[in-house]
């Protein structure tokens, strides 16, 4: 058997070629997706500003929760918050008092900029006593000990050209003008430090009696029983990178979440690519597998040895592709880094894991794969498998008709659940999988689907005399063939229409409801001061001016975006479309939910609203106010006041009506739902378009596959009077043949989809642009062109005589 396998892969190179191309593509995808998962549970980040204390304690970044689950068992949960939790400053008078521990070191942390970022790099302001963490020690000038004193890094000394005595403005909750009195030895790699008096560092924190961090050394013993019943954390090693870099350790999680759908999605899809490459091999050597089974081969055994020359094949193609992975896993971290999605401080982890399983992956996709294709080969009879027709006698086969049956109900079914789905968390990996397993309906009805798309066609192919006849005959007499070359551009059609649209579906509502939200005349911001709100409200011509800050609370263990406005003058600035209820009595004691949320969290006018807060605090606010816009301007909202004391940057978005004030930038009020839309869509393009890719490749790879081995009917159509030219409109129809069915399959599967997650994630239409639309099929329809004219011109490239001739 094995010597058998082996002569077939040596003498049919040509027909194995696409089942390599296929599983080679199919494991770098795997490998890529395997890097990132194991990036995020295995990625560390190194401290930069702490590195130089061994010991760091910080508040606790986690909401927790004890789950009581069957038989009195307990399941505890935690859920990262989205800012930092500070600490009272009372913790490191505890620290100070314990044995065994010394140096202890707090800061203070708050965002600011002395011009703009460079390069993206963030800039906190500190306290100068927590100079002693990384630690920085002065080159030139002084400690900051005034008020409007600063030290300033080596970094930024350098860039912008300072040196002690300048003057300079820096940006932060309180903006000033600051005089430049030191420059330190260090700078940091991914972040710059401006240091304050310790005074002045408390006043711009706006965090009476808290601190950021602190930092010790001593034995982790005593430091923990010093701390027992608060709720600091330590952290130890490379667990302060985590600590420092919150951002980060985000991204962490969210590598997680990402490598893992993304990986998941990759499997499925080359699963059923896999499956339609071998599927159309095994069709084209049927005449061959025929003549086994006339010389007493069972089909037991024609079932092993086509599944041995697939595992073959993916062992061949694994490793390669596993390594070409590897650079897909490097190009995803530079787009990622572009787009702020993944910090420059998170390599990636590199291990044998990932392509070892990828290899594993390909192998068992390959064997698992051909078994199924081969069932119904192995199973016909000799003398049918040898006649000319062979390859297209038949139906579909009843067990293939009740499969294709079943999974269309599970379709319709999870596209009933995709429509109740209200988070983007939730709704994006259940829409990509529900518009695979409707192309698996598709594959698995396709015989059916085709003699029903065939029936149609055939009626305007026939209009050409010779051409659209021939296409017409051979797409009534090859419903199998026709269908194995649908399938993967259906896939390809609506997997792409689907990923595109269902970001341009969310944010076009958030636009949409953005703009129709928004009344004021002018917008100013982002990072805009509540000072600067204070004298634009003092400015003549201005009636009005909300602020708008934004950021993440937890109601249990879920995520809800909550924005916090001004009350006064709110009804001059913003339209929220109030459902019930009303926002006059907005004040840092009650809430407004918007209807989703209301729905989702079960609550009413009147109702307290249990939720934690961005650093961790735990408040109960009263429900006021029920409204519609909740894609467009968040699920909560709450008074600014209330929030502008838990988030890290208090800095917001001013929307003012009336005149805009002197000497303050504003803009179109339509750039505010450019900041309401949502900062995954590049992020989910990036990750999908090597989905997309991959399904590009396999329709190339099937359909060259299908038209390559097709030598001997065009020698024939040619031996029988058809000129080259006639062969190529025949191939040019049965193209257009082709295309149509998949653009209308493909279409169809996406609409269908997208319209569910329209429903649930914003309670109406899906938006698709026709231009986008016809972008995406007119693409399918070149890949399918140029798939089936290069392979057909080498097809018949030597003489018909010739091919008639040469041996099978």
């Amino acid at each position: 058997m094995l010597w058998i396998v082996v002569s077939t892969l040596r003498h049919r190179k040509a027909g194995f070629a696409g089942a390599f191309a296929a599983l080679f593509c199919a494991a770098a995808l795997v490998c890529a997706c395997g890097v990132l998962l194991d990036t995020g549970l295995r990625g560390s980040i190194a401290p930069e500003r702490y590195a130089g204390s061994p010991v760091i304690v910080t508040g606790d970044q986690f909401v927790h929760q004890t789950i009581v689950k069957k038989k009195g068992k307990r399941k505890h949960k935690a859920k990262a918050i989205a800012e930092r939790a500070w600490l009272p400053a009372s913790v490191a008078g505890r620290l100070r008092a314990a044995e065994d521990v010394r140096d202890v070191v707090t800061e203070v942390s708050f965002p600011a900029e002395i011009g703009r970022a460079d390069g993206g790099r963030e800039s906190w302001g500190h306290g100068w006593e927590s100079a002693a963490l990384t630690p920085f020690t002065l080159r030139e000038g002084h400690a900051p000990t005034a008020g409007d004193e600063i030290v300033i890094d080596a970094a930024t000394a350098r860039t912008r050209g300072l040196r002690p005595g300048a003057t300079v403005k820096v940006a932060s909750a309180v903006p000033g003008t600051y005089r430049v009195v030191g420059v330190t030895k260090q700078s940091l790699e991914h972040q710059t430090a401006v240091f304050f008096s310790t005074a002045e560092a408390a006043r711009l924190s706006g965090r009476d009696g808290k601190i950021t961090a602190i930092g010790a050394r001593g034995s982790e013993r005593a430091i923990e029983d010093a701390l027992r019943g608060t709720n600091a954390t330590v952290h130890l090693g490379k667990d302060r990178g985590r600590a420092e870099f919150l951002g980060a350790e985000k991204s962490r999680i969210k590598l997680i979440s990402m490598g893992g759908a993304l990986g998941g999605t990759a499997l499925l899809v080359a699963i059923l690519v896999v499956s339609g490459t071998f599927a159309l091999s095994v069709r084209q050597r049927e005449r061959e597998i025929a003549l086994l089974r006339a010389v007493a081969a069972t089909p037991r055994q024609i079932r092993r040895m086509i599944g041995r020359e697939a595992l073959l094949v993916g062992l061949v193609a694994g490793p390669p592709g596993a390594a070409a992975g590897l650079p897909v896993a490097f190009w995803l971290r530079d787009r990622f880094r572009g787009l702020g999605a993944l910090p420059p401080n998170l390599d990636l982890v590199l291990s044998p894991f990932p392509p070892l399983a990828a290899t594993l992956a390909a192998a068992v996709a390959a064997f698992a794969a051909a078994r199924i294709t081969a069932r119904r080969t192995a199973r016909i009879r000799p003398v049918e498998a040898l006649g000319d027709t062979a390859l297209d006698r038949g139906g579909s086969g009843a067990v293939r008709v009740l499969a294709g049956l079943a999974v269309t109900a599970g379709a319709a079914a999870l596209t009933v659940v995709l429509s109740n789905l209200h988070t983007e968390a939730a709704s994006s990996p259940v829409t990509v999988l529900t518009a695979l397993v409707w192309t698996v309906a598709a594959a698995l009805l396709g015989p059916v689907i085709v003699r029903a798309a065939v029936a149609v066609l055939t009626v305007p192919l026939r209009l050409s005399p010779v051409g659209g006849r021939l296409a017409a005959a051979n797409l009534g007499t090859g419903a199998r063939r026709y269908a194995a070359v649908v399938v993967p551009l259906t896939l390809m059609t609506a997997l792409t229409s689907t990923i595109l649209f269902a970001q341009t579906t969310t944010g076009h509502a958030v636009t949409r409801q953005a703009g129709d939200g928004v009344i004021a005349a002018h917008v100013a911001g982002p990072k805009v001061a509540h000072t600067t709100a204070v004298e634009a409200r003092r400015s003549p011509g201005v009636t009005a001016v909300t602020e708008i800050l934004r950021s993440t609370v937890r109601v249990g263990l879920e995520n809800y975006g909550v924005q916090g406005v001004t009350p006064d003058g709110l009804d001059r600035t913003m339209d929220l479309d109030v459902r019930a209820g009303s926002l006059t009595n907005l004040n840092p004691s009650t809430i407004a939910v918007s209807t989703t949320a209301a729905d989702r969290l079960g609550v009413r006018l009147g109702d307290r609203l249990r939720l934690t807060l961005g650093d961790g605090t735990p408040v109960a606010p009263t429900v006021i106010a029920v409204y519609a816009r909740g894609l467009g301007f968040g699920d909560l909202t709450v008074a600014h006041d209330l929030l502008s004391a838990h988030v890290d940057d208090p800095r917001g978005t001013l929307l003012i009506a009336g005149r805009a004030p002197a000497g303050l930038p504003t803009s179109d009020p339509a750039t505010v739902a450019g900041d309401t839309a949502s900062a995954n869509a590049e992020v989910n393009y990036v990750a999908m378009a090597l989905i997309i890719a991959f399904t590009a490749i396999a329709v190339v790879n099937t359909l060259a596959m299908s038209t390559a081995g097709r030598g001997r009917e065009f020698a024939l159509l040619r031996l029988t009077g058809a000129t080259r030219r006639q062969v190529m409109r025949m191939l040019g129809w049965e193209t257009l043949a082709v295309v149509a069915t998949a653009a209308v399959l493909g279409t169809a599967i996406a609409v269908a989809t997208l319209t569910a997650f329209g429903a649930g994630m914003t309670g109406g239409a899906p938006y698709i642009p026709p231009l986008g639309q016809l972008g995406v099929l007119g693409w399918a329809a070149v890949l399918a062109v140029v798939a089936t004219a290069l392979p057909a011109r080498l097809a018949m490239a030597a003489r018909p005589a010739d091919t008639i001739s040469a041996r099978e």
